[in-house]
């Protein structure tokens, strides 16, 4: 399995104001506003959310993905690695020797879930991957592309974590072990990954 994020979350959807006055609150200090510090910040924050999509595996503001797959783990139905999945944008089987082509929209569904959306088929099994071939999956995921959008204990995770990256921004070879406020705000959202693969060779698997 080989999971690409095709598109970044936008500055402009960042809560770089709400880690500002997170920091002022916990420190008693007022922070600059000016575009340097607004540029750290919002690295702070890229790398909070990064950590807590990767914990969790619930993608927090809403933007495209690529995953790329030997075979179908399971040709009546894949199990996608991240959610809330909002759409299946294309599906592409690649023969292996440079070819490839698109899936009909019409052959397969999304089936939404909160901890493991699948794309199933309309028919009996997903299309066969050809032997030594692949096929992507480009999709779109995320709780919404503003950050009101997310939910509020995993907004509060965020902001925890970008301040505690803020405040060990001086110092080298930290143990990067993630605080227990933290955790515990994330716990209710962990899930254990179902990750994709080869399946194995029956009804639906390689030509």
């Amino acid at each position: 399995m080989f999971l690409v994020e095709e598109s970044a979350p936008p500055a402009e959807a960042l809560p770089i104001a709400g880690l500002r006055d997170h920091l002022r609150m916990g420190s008693g200090f007022a922070l600059a506003e000016d575009p340097a510090e607004d540029t750290a910040l919002a690295g702070f924050l890229r790398a909070a959310i990064s950590t807590i999509e990767a914990r969790t595996g619930k993608v927090l503001l809403t933007r495209s993905f690529r995953l790329r797959l030997d075979d179908w783990r399971d040709a009546e139905g894949q199990t996608l690695p991240l959610a809330p999945v909002l759409s299946v944008d294309r599906i592409e089987i690649e023969d292996g020797a440079g070819g490839s082509r698109i899936v009909d929209a019409t052959a397969y569904r999304l089936v939404p879930d909160g901890q493991r959306p699948r794309i199933v088929p309309v028919g009996s099994f997903l299309p066969a991957v050809p032997y030594r071939g692949s096929v992507v999956i480009t999709f779109t995921a995320g709780f919404g592309a503003a950050w009101g959008h997310v939910p509020a204990d995993l907004a509060q995770a965020v902001l925890l974590l970008a301040a505690r990256y803020y405040e060990d921004r001086s110092f080298e070879g930290t143990t990067g072990a993630m605080p227990h406020g933290v955790s515990a705000l994330i716990e209710r959202w962990r899930s254990v990954r179902v990750l994709g693969g080869r399946a194995a060779r029956g009804a639906g698997g390689r030509a």
